[in-house]
């Protein structure tokens, strides 16, 4: 993302790339290069005070990513397991 971005501009343009890509707050870090601390900040406290409606539209994605994430957690291990054992 570019340095000379504002503040409130970046929080935008994250909320606007979780809702249109689904994608985690660690997804969205990696993307924009930034934290993932920064990510939720801004998406879940600056964002409240910029637009509250997009605010809320990202806070049900991140609510359901939430919800799954124990889901997807399982199968990472599940897929790490399964190669180990065709190694041996």
């Amino acid at each position: 993302m570019e340095r000379n971005v504002s503040i409130e501009e970046r929080a935008v343009h994250l909320a606007q790339y979780i809702i249109d890509s689904k994608d985690t707050v660690r997804g969205a870090a990696k993307k924009f290069g930034i934290s993932k601390s920064t990510v939720h900040k801004d998406v879940s406290e600056r964002l409240l005070k910029i637009n509250p409606v997009l605010a809320e539209e990202v806070r049900e994605i991140l609510d359901e990513n939430k919800a799954e994430r124990h889901i997807r957690g399982g199968l990472a291990t599940k897929l790490k397991y399964s190669h180990k054992k065709k190694a041996i």
